[in-house]
């Protein structure tokens, strides 16, 4: 077995306060890792590192874990350029949008599908993401479904059943009849190609009522819940979520202060995973993590990389407007993009540098990863190392 330090890091953010400063990041200064195969065995003062079979210099830049991207749209076939522009125009966003998505999406080949999918995992890994999550949701018939999961489970152990996106314009007339389906033939189909099963409670999707009828029959088929909640407006979707224990409520951007009580008192089970992607492209109201925070809440950012409302595989940015727009400190906003996500996807094993970790790591091309934040747009991943492999 090859071991690696990587030594002379400026600042290295562990996500564990015990091996470090005491901070919820765990910071170390002049500091080294120790990796061994895909885990970290070591972290602590360079002048302390055990010798090992290759060295790597930081130079006196930071290292951070490498981001946890816990909820995307990867699988999907098409452009809505023109309904981004419209948008930009003056044009509001609605769900419906995802139907122009639902039709280039049947229409593509496996072949296509697959190639998209690492095409967006290959940018995001090169902007520190190590971990993503990914679901289905356009293509909205059993065979599609189960296809998108069947590709986006080859690559990650991440993947999310939503066929309740919206309901399918097959059953325009008979939303009831689409339930049944999701919850009865399409979830045999998709279960044993997923982990999750989502659902998005929203008007113009699906109702509180049809939401449980779909995670609960979700559940008996043995995945965990999530839900995309309270996006567009006040709904019943993270009460929904706490109820039922999902493992996160996503969006969470129109919350009653019963809403934030309740993810504050859920901060065990229940994270709120907010995506600022979506109101950056929809110029639509932030989300206040300040006061989910506040609250005692769990919080996580991730991308919602999609075609039509957050179309951007950037965890970088997604930080960057955290702390600009939604009243994050830089330290709150990193924490939520790594321990955060990984909380999201109930794992211990990423989100942190300690030992026994995954070695997933990030070289910034920065002295602290509060340039994170501090540089919005400039490409500061200088190297990615991915289950203990230089990735980047």
């Amino acid at each position: 077995m090859t071991t690696t330090v990587i030594t002379n890091i400026g600042s290295l953010v562990t996500n564990d306060p015990a091996l470090g400063d005491g901070s919820p990041l765990g910071l170390i200064e002049n500091a080294a890792v120790v990796i061994e195969d895909e885990r970290v065995t070591w972290v602590g003062p360079a002048d302390r590192a055990p010798a090992a079979d290759e060295a790597f210099d930081a130079h006196g830049r930071a290292v951070v874990p490498g981001f946890v991207d816990s909820h995307s749209h990867l699988v999907f076939a098409g452009d809505r350029t023109a309904e981004f522009n419209a948008r930009m125009s003056g044009r509001a966003y609605s769900a419906g949008g995802i139907r122009t998505t639902v039709a280039a999406t049947r229409a593509a080949t496996d072949a296509a599908l697959e190639a998209n999918l690492l095409r967006h995992l290959d940018e995001a890994r090169r902007q520190g993401t190590t971990t993503f999550e990914t679901k289905s949701g356009y293509g909205l018939t059993v065979a599609d479904e189960a296809r998108a999961l069947r590709i986006a489970a080859a690559h990650t152990e991440e993947v999310t059943y939503l066929g309740a996106h919206i309901v399918s314009p097959d059953y325009a007339d008979d939303p009831a009849g689409y339930v049944d389906l999701v919850t009865g033939e399409m979830l045999t189909a998709c279960a044993p190609h997923a982990r999750w099963v989502d659902v998005f409670c929203e008007k113009g999707a699906f109702d509180g009522d049809q939401a449980r009828a779909i995670l609960t029959a979700g559940a008996a088929a043995g995945l965990i819940p999530r839900i995309h909640a309270n996006q567009l407006s006040h709904g019943p979707g993270v009460q929904l979520a706490v109820e039922l224990e999902a493992a996160s409520a996503d969006h969470c951007t129109h919350l009653t202060d019963a809403d934030v009580d309740a993810l504050g008192q859920a901060s065990a089970t229940t994270v709120a995973t907010l995506l600022p992607g979506a109101e950056f492209s929809t110029r639509a109201q932030w989300p206040d993590a300040r006061r989910l925070l506040d609250a005692g809440a769990t919080v996580a950012l991730s991308t919602d990389c999609n075609p039509g409302s957050s179309y951007t595989s950037s965890m970088p940015f997604c930080i960057a407007l955290a702390v600009r727009d939604m009243r994050m400190t830089p330290d709150e906003a990193l924490w939520s993009a790594t321990a955060g996500g990984a909380r999201a996807l109930r794992r211990t094993d990423i989100g942190t540098l300690a030992p026994g970790a995954r070695a997933d790591l990030v070289l910034l091309d920065a002295p602290s990863h509060v340039h994170l934040a501090y540089r919005p747009g400039v490409p500061l991943v200088a190297a990615v190392w991915q289950r203990g492999t230089r990735a980047v």
